[in-house]
C-alpha cells in the first residue's frame, strides 16, 4: 500500500510504534497519543478567559523505573512529509521537558538529534530497525548527567504517589530529578529558582520523599526550615502531610531526637543567648539534608542568623527553594548556594497555562504626578509649619499623610470593585502600618453596607494586630467569603498563598526588585473552579515599571562583595549592640515572630539624632488625573503604548485598507468568528469599549480607530433597518423575533446577534426553545440565514 495514502495515526500504529516497541521498550514506558505537559496559555478577553491550546509530543519514552524520567521524545509525520519534518519544534519541548534525545519518523526511517553532545553527530537519519533501545539511551543519560559511576539506589527511587492521581507537572519533575541527581554527584550546595504559585513546597516534598526512600545503610534525616509560622503549618498540614508520624515541628525549643523528619522556623532553635540556641542540641552530622524555604530572605546574608544554622549542619546536603533570589551588594544567593540548578519563572509558568496572566491599571492622582509644595506659612493639622520643599510620591504616608490621597485611592478600588466583582478577594499594599490602618478606615467608610452586612469585608492584616492576623486564613482559604479586602503592609507580602486573589493595589514604593515580585506572586495563581484566571494590578505608585526592568524575568546579575573579618570587626559599637538587641526582642517571640512587624522597632543610631517629622494636612485637595490600563498582548508582553495605538496599529497589520476589513467581515458568514480572531491577535476589544462611547458598537468600534471613520450609533442603525424593507418578507412569530433581536442589538451593547443565548432571554424566550424558535423559519439553517441577512443590513451603512 502507498504509505502517503495513510494518515499519521496510521503511520505512527503500523511502522513507528512497532519500531519501538521491537528495540525493546516496554508499552508502559511509550506514552502515546499523546502527552501534553502544558495546560495552555490563558488569555484574557475582557471579563472572560479562554486557553489556547496544550503543547503536546507524539511519544515521550522514559526510564523503565519508578521514575519514568524521560529518555527521548518522537515526533511523527504522514508520509507526505520528510523524516525530519517538525525537528525544530521538537526539540524546543525537549529543552522544556529536559530530555536527550529527539526523534522524528515519516514511517520510512528515524531522523535522531542527540543534546548530550556525547554522540560523533548532532543529527542523523537511522533505519527503523535502528531504533536504540532504553538501556542504550539511559546509559548516554547517566553520562550526560554525570552520575554514570554512582548508585541508581536515590536516582532511582520513586516519587510520592498519593493514589489519586496528582503527578509532578513537567518542570517539578526537572527541578526535582535534577536535584535528586546533583545529590548522588555529592553537590552539597543547591539552588532550585521556581516562581510564586509553581508549588515549590510540593517539589520539595518529592525531593525529600527521594532522598528518605532511597536505600540506605543509616536512617536518613531531614530538616525543613523556613521563617513564617505560616509556611511551616500549610507545609505540615498540605504537601507534607504523608511523612505522617515520622515527621514533627518543633517549637519552643523543645528537641526531640526521635523523629526522621523535622520542620522548624528558624526563630525557634536561634537566640541571641548561646545558650538557648536549640539547635545545638542536636550533632553537626544529625541531618543529612537541609531544605530552606524562601531562601533568599535569611540565607542570602553572611552574617544571619540562618547563616550559622546552615553553618553549624555544613555536613548536610542544603538546598534552597526560592522565586526571588537576591544578588546584592549585601546579600548573594548564588554566593552560598551556588548557581541554580534549574529556573521556571513567572513568565514560564504564564506561557505554560499554570500561572494567571495579568492586567495592570496605572493610576495618577495629582500630587504624586506633579508633587506637592506648602503654601508660604502653611501648617499641618497639629499647627506645624511645613517646610517648604517639594513633596512626591516618595514622601507621602512616610513624611507626608494626605487624608484626601487616602481617599481617592480607597474610592477608585471601590468602584472598580463595584464594577467588576465586589467580592473578590483584593490585598491592598501600604507604606507603613498606619498607611493601612488609614487605608482600612476609608475603604469601611466607602463600603458601609458591605461592612454591615459583615465587619470582616475590609481587615487590617499585618504583624502588629493579633485580630487581623486571626483572619489571614480566611482570606486564604477559597471556601471564605471573608475578609473580601485586606490592607497590609509586609506580612502578605511573601509566603501567603492566597490561591483566588483576583485584585494587587500598590499604594507603597516598591524599589526592591525581589519584593516587587513576591508581591506579584500574591495573585498568580489559577483556580479555575473558582473563576481565578487572571487578576488587575492597581498601581498608585508607578511600582509596575519595574516589569519593564530586564532584570524582572532574567538571571539575577552577581554583584555580591563579602566583607572580610576585619570589616566585620571594624563596625560601629553601637549599631553591633542595636542589632543585638534587635535580635533579643526577635527571639523573644520564638516561632511567633512571623515577620519582622512583630518586632519592637529599634531605630539605628542617626534616625535616633534626627527623628522624622510625620505632617497630617487634612486640607490638601487630591485628585484623580487619569489613569492607563495595560494587558499583555498575545506574546505575553505588556502593552507599553496606547491601547488604541496598538489596536490600530495590530489592525492595519491584518487588514491594510478599509476595503480588505469590509470584504472580511461581510464575508464572514457568523461576525462572531471575526472578534474572536481579532481578540486572539491581542486586540482588546473589552478594553477599548470601556475607554469609548457605549453607544458604539464593536464594529464602529474598529472603523473609528482604525480607519478614522465617525461612528455610527446602535440606535441610527437600528432605526435605519426598521426603515427599510427587511422585515417586509417576514410575518407573524417570525417577524416578532427578528424585531426582539434588533431590540436587544440597540438596548444593549451585544457583540453578536448570531449568540444562541439570545434566545434564552426575555422577551425572545416567550416563542420557545432555541430549537423551536429556528423551527419557526424552518430550520436553524433558515434562522441563521434570517439572523445573516439583518446583521448585514445594520453594517450596510458607513459614514465617512
Amino acid at each position: 500500500m502507498d504509505k502517503r495514502l495513510l494518515t499519521e495515526t496510521e503511520i505512527r500504529s503500523r511502522y513507528i510504534s512497532p519500531a519501538i516497541t521491537k528495540a525493546g521498550w516496554d508499552i508502559d514506558s511509550v506514552r502515546e497519543e499523546f502527552y501534553y505537559f502544558t495546560a495552555g496559555r490563558i488569555i484574557v478577553k475582557g471579563k472572560k478567559s479562554f486557553r489556547k491550546d496544550r503543547k503536546f509530543v507524539d511519544y515521550l519514552l522514559t526510564r523503565q523505573d519508578g521514575t519514568n524520567t524521560p529518555l527521548a521524545i518522537v515526533e511523527a509525520k504522514d508520509n507526505n512529509h520528510d523524516e525530519g519534518a517538525g525537528m525544530q519544534q521538537a526539540v524546543n519541548y525537549a529543552e522544556h521537558l529536559d530530555v536527550p534525545f529527539v526523534f522524528t519518523s515519516n514511517g520510512d526511517s528515524f531522523v535522531m538529534h542527540d543534546r548530550t553532545g556525547l554522540l560523533d553527530q548532532v543529527e542523523k537519519v537511522i533505519g527503523l530497525d535502528a531504533f536504540p533501545s532504553p538501556e542504550t539511551l539511559d546509559t548516554l543519560y547517566r553520562q550526560w548527567r554525570g552520575i554514570e559511576s554512582v548508585s541508581t539506589s536515590l536516582t532511582g527511587t520513586s516519587y510520592y504517589d498519593d493514589g489519586g492521581g496528582k503527578k509532578p507537572r513537567y518542570y517539578q519533575r526537572v527541578a526535582i530529578n535534577r536535584a535528586v541527581e546533583a545529590i548522588a554527584r555529592g553537590q552539597k550546595r543547591i539552588l532550585l529558582v521556581m516562581a510564586t504559585g509553581t508549588g515549590k513546597t510540593y517539589t520539595a516534598a518529592q525531593i525529600i520523599w527521594r532522598f528518605w526512600k532511597a536505600p540506605s545503610d543509616r536512617q536518613r534525616r531531614i530538616l525543613f526550615l523556613a521563617d513564617r509560622n505560616i509556611l511551616v503549618d500549610q507545609t505540615k498540614s498540605n504537601d507534607f502531610k504523608h511523612f505522617g508520624s515520622a515527621m514533627t515541628k518543633i517549637t519552643n525549643r523543645k528537641i526531640d531526637k526521635s523523629y526522621e523528619i523535622y520542620l522548624s522556623l528558624y526563630q525557634a532553635v536561634t537566640s541571641n543567648d548561646e545558650t538557648k540556641n536549640a539547635y545545638k542540641e542536636f550533632s553537626k552530622d544529625f541531618f543529612d539534608l537541609i531544605v530552606i524555604d524562601e531562601c533568599h530572605r535569611g540565607s542570602s546574608k553572611a552574617d544571619s542568623a540562618w547563616r550559622e544554622i546552615l553553618e553549624y549542619f555544613s555536613n548536610a546536603t542544603q538546598i534552597g527553594l526560592t522565586a526571588t533570589p537576591i544578588e546584592t551588594k549585601e546579600a548573594s544567593s548564588s554566593h552560598y548556594f551556588s548557581e541554580p540548578i534549574y529556573t521556571y519563572s513567572l513568565k514560564d509558568g504564564i506561557d505554560d497555562g499554570f500561572l494567571a496572566p495579568y492586567k495592570v491599571i496605572r493610576v495618577a492622582t495629582d500630587v504624586d504626578t506633579f508633587g506637592y509644595r506648602p503654601e508660604d506659612g502653611e501648617t499641618d493639622d497639629e499647627g506645624n509649619e511645613i517646610e517648604d520643599r517639594e513633596y512626591t510620591t516618595k514622601d507621602f504616608d512616610r513624611t507626608i499623610i494626605l487624608p484626601e490621597r487616602d481617599k481617592k485611592v480607597a474610592e477608585y478600588i471601590t468602584r472598580f470593585l463595584e464594577k467588576t466583582d465586589p467580592y473578590a478577594k483584593t490585598i491592598v499594599f501600604c507604606r507603613t502600618i498606619s498607611h493601612a490602618n488609614r487605608m482600612r478606615i476609608a475603604l469601611t467608610n466607602l463600603n458601609s453596607e458591605k461592612v454591615q452586612e459583615n465587619s470582616k469585608y475590609i481587615m487590617k492584616i499585618t504583624g502588629d494586630d493579633e485580630i487581623g492576623k486571626a483572619e489571614l486564613d480566611n482570606f486564604i482559604d477559597p471556601e471564605s467569603r471573608y475578609p473580601v479586602i485586606a490592607t497590609t503592609s509586609k506580612l502578605m507580602s511573601t509566603g501567603v498563598d492566597a490561591q483566588t486573589c483576583k485584585v494587587i493595589v500598590l499604594d507603597s514604593n516598591i524599589e526592591s526588585m525581589t519584593e516587587f515580585k513576591q508581591i506579584i506572586g500574591r495573585g498568580t495563581r489559577v483556580r479555575e473552579d473558582y473563576d481565578k484566571t487572571f487578576f488587575t494590578i492597581l498601581d498608585f505608585r508607578n511600582v509596575t515599571k519595574l516589569f519593564a526592568d530586564p532584570d524582572y524575568d532574567g538571571d539575577p546579575v552577581k554583584v555580591y562583595e563579602p566583607k572580610n573579618k576585619e570589616e566585620f570587626e571594624g563596625a560601629v559599637d553601637d549599631l553591633v549592640q542595636i542589632n543585638e538587641l534587635s535580635q533579643a526582642v526577635h527571639g523573644m517571640f520564638d516561632d511567633k515572630a512571623d515577620t519582622a512587624e512583630n518586632m519592637v522597632y529599634i531605630p539605628n543610631p542617626n534616625e535616633m539624632k534626627e527623628r522624622k517629622v510625620i505632617h497630617t494636612i487634612s486640607g490638601k485637595q487630591v485628585e484623580i488625573v487619569g489613569e492607563r490600563v495595560q494587558i499583555m498582548d498575545s506574546n505575553g508582553k505588556l502593552i507599553t503604548e496606547s491601547l488604541t495605538d496598538y489596536t490600530k496599529r495590530t489592525l492595519l497589520g491584518e487588514y491594510a485598507t478599509l476595503d480588505e476589513f469590509l470584504q472580511s467581515w461581510s464575508s464572514a458568514k457568523q461576525k462572531f468568528h471575526i472578534m474572536e480572531e481579532l481578540e486572539n491577535k491581542g486586540i482588546p476589544l473589552y478594553e477599548l469599549q470601556q475607554q469609548f462611547d457605549d453607544e458604539m458598537d464593536i464594529f464602529d468600534l474598529v472603523l473609528h480607530i482604525a480607519y478614522d471613520k465617525k461612528p455610527i450609533k446602535r440606535t441610527d442603525r437600528a432605526q435605519a433597518v426598521r426603515r427599510g424593507t427587511f422585515f417586509n418578507k417576514y410575518r407573524g412569530k417570525t417577524r416578532e423575533v427578528l424585531e426582539a433581536l434588533l431590540d436587544k442589538y440597540e438596548s444593549t451593547n451585544l457583540k453578536t446577534l448570531e449568540d444562541p443565548s439570545l434566545l434564552k432571554v426575555q422577551p425572545i424566550d416567550q416563542y420557545g426553545t432555541p430549537l423551536e424558535i429556528a423551527q419557526l423559519f424552518g430550520g436553524p439553517d433558515k434562522y441563521e440565514s434570517a439572523v445573516s441577512e439583518l446583521e448585514n443590513k445594520l453594517y450596510e451603512t458607513v459614514e465617512a
